[in-house]
């Protein structure tokens, strides 16, 4: 029997904006621990990213007599 190829994850790309300060405290911290920037953004943003994938976001239910505050009559 052949085993089933597992399918690929599917990357997204995220861009952040940093001051070059910034880059550069990120870039000799990343190089004193011997790793990479994503590796560092990951690690930091990683329970952020694991415990919220199924969390359903409910919108705010808006009551019809409030819309009539509004109004001018």
């Amino acid at each position: 029997m052949t085993k089933k190829k597992r399918k690929a994850p599917k990357y997204k790309v995220i861009s952040i904006k940093i001051t070059a300060r910034q880059k550069k405290s990120l870039k000799n911290y990343c190089t004193s621990r011997h790793t990479t920037p994503n590796k560092i953004i990951k690690k930091a943003i990683g329970p952020f990213l694991n415990n919220y994938a199924g969390l359903e976001v409910k919108t705010p239910q808006i009551k019809v007599n409030q819309l009539e505050l509004f109004t001018l009559e």
